[in-house]
């Protein structure tokens, strides 16, 4: 229920290369072909600026594949989120970037409400590096320009995914009723229960971290806290009732498509048991996406 066909899982730069004059079909192809060795049927995008979500949209059908795509995220100029779409300065161009999407074939809207994990600053959220070498900022939107956007696009008759970590953050999205919140990282248990009490599914892509540990790249000091509150988090979910959906972020690095899925599988059943309650609470979320997050 995430992944970024534009992404390999190993180098972003060096993926990104090779969309930058068009969507590579090769690459596109493998990236399906991944999915389909795997089993996986069923692939929600996270969109991106160069049409590689659009493309894997046309062809997957010829790998079994119902794949799901914004086309491109939606960010506020001067925030986090130019490498995965496109920007605007106030609503009414948001709503024009609404509007291209739908015109481009978009199955629903992809918004940008906060920054990353900053695995320097336990509990933060940072901006990290924009691919554009531009000046941004981590600090999440407002809460009421949230809502404006989430209204927006569901009064022109999509649903809406969106980015979000923090609990300001997360409050915000799912106040202003997102359809669903992807990542959700440093959430308090007062949060969770907002959400068991929201029609919003969860997407916690737990493995995005998970799988950094031990390779190297991060300190494993500090990643070990961010893992075990994300546990901790997903033990309380399930508790609550949350809506939660599987999704691993396949394309960031060390997920790779296909196998990051299966991996993000694993990690709920280490977490919660291999039991027939966990596997249909995931399925349960797994259908609320597949029923909302199509073109109406």
């Amino acid at each position: 229920c995430h992944a970024h066909a534009v992404m390999n899982g190993i180098n972003y730069r060096a993926a990104v290369n090779l969309h930058r004059e068009g969507a590579n079909e090769q690459a596109v192809r493998e990236c399906l072909c991944a999915y389909q060795e795997s089993g996986v049927s069923f692939v929600r995008d996270g969109g991106d600026p160069y049409g590689v979500a659009m493309l894997a949209s046309r062809l997957a059908p010829k790998y079994g594949i119902d794949y799901r795509t914004p086309v491109f995220a939606i960010h506020k100029n001067g925030h986090y989120g130019s490498i995965v779409g496109r920007g605007f300065d106030d609503l009414k161009e948001f709503h024009q970037r609404v509007l291209e999407a739908k015109e481009s074939g978009a199955d629903f809207i992809k918004i940008m409400t906060t920054g990353l994990l900053d695995f320097k600053n336990h509990g933060k959220v940072t901006a990290a590096s924009d691919v554009y070498k531009r000046q941004v900022t981590g600090e999440p939107l407002e809460a009421e320009e949230v809502k404006e956007m989430v209204h927006i696009a569901h009064e022109e008759g999509f649903a809406v995914m969106s980015h979000t970590n923090g609990v300001y953050g997360t409050r915000a999205a799912i106040e202003a009723g997102v359809d669903s919140l992807e990542h959700g990282n440093y959430m308090d248990e007062e949060t969770l229960s907002m959400l068991a009490d929201s029609d919003t599914v969860w997407v916690p892509t737990l493995v995005t971290v998970r799988n950094l540990h031990g390779c190297g790249r991060y300190d494993d000091e500090v990643l070990r806290p961010i893992i075990v509150q994300a546990e901790n988090l997903v033990r309380l979910a399930f508790a609550k009732k949350v809506k939660v959906a599987p999704g691993s972020d396949a394309g960031a690095y060390m997920v790779p498509h296909g196998k990051g899925i299966c991996q993000e599988y694993e990690a709920f059943c280490q977490i919660l048991g291999d039991r027939p309650e966990v596997r249909e609470w995931l399925q349960g979320g797994e259908c609320e996406i597949r029923e909302r997050f199509r073109r109406k």
